[in-house]
């Protein structure tokens, strides 16, 4: 298992890294924010801020996700979620597989915005920031790493008790870095509001996806 590929995590840093520096270099971050956020309130009503004079093209409502985890708020924000996504998605990756992998990334990134907008469905405030996809492969690490050494509490196993540790540890986390990059434009763990939904639905996402995922990879391992 050890030496299984694992380049996509490296991949999807330095290119949410290269985003994020071609945004602060060109003074477009607020812009960008609008343009390829997520917004919850686009949803139902995609063309909310066409002829909104903004200096970028509005990406189809249906990318945002995608552009969503491709921004952030600031170097705290950014620096904070790398870490993160390299050290547990290289964990994940080496277990699921490249493709497999990118999949949970990317459906993490939409499950996100869908918790997102469960939660507030006419918000217009952008949800940026990758800490929803990551959101998914802290889901899956969860799952994959848990172990006996956190105490079962009651009926509830000590596996769960882990996992809801982590999540609810990972989403505190957020919400320090987003007290901290206050200069943030309200952002998915930057500025002064945390996307909450955005993180538990990616995080659901990762605990659900793992299992098939695993199925699937060492289904066709054995053919």
């Amino acid at each position: 298992m050890r030496s299984a590929k694992v380049r996509v995590t490296t991949v999807i840093a330095v290119v949410t890294v290269v985003a994020f520096l071609l945004a602060r270099v060109t003074g477009l971050e607020g812009a960008l924010a609008y343009a390829a956020g997520f917004i919850p309130a686009r949803v139902a009503q995609p063309g909310l801020f066409d002829g909104a004079g903004l200096p970028l093209p509005v990406w189809p409502v249906v990318l945002t996700p995608l552009g969503a985890s491709l921004l952030h708020g600031g170097w705290l924000h950014i620096g904070f979620n790398m870490l993160i996504l390299l050290y547990c998605g290289r964990q994940v990756e080496m277990v699921v597989g490249e493709r497999l992998y990118l999949l949970l990334y990317v459906a993490g990134a939409y499950a996100a915005a869908l918790g997102q907008w469960l939660l507030t469905p006419d918000a217009l405030v952008p949800m940026i920031g990758a800490s929803g996809a990551i959101s998914a492969v802290l889901g899956a690490y969860a799952l994959l790493y848990s172990n006996s050494e956190v105490r079962s509490i009651g009926p509830i196993p000590a596996n769960i008790v882990r996992m809801v540790w982590l999540g609810a540890g990972w989403v505190f986390l957020q919400f320090l870095i987003g007290v901290a990059s206050s200069s943030g434009p309200g952002l998915t763990g930057s500025g002064d509001k945390v996307a909450i939904g955005a993180h538990i639905g990616g995080f659901i996402a990762g605990m659900l996806l793992i299992k098939p995922m695993l199925g699937m990879r060492f289904r066709s391992r054995r053919r």
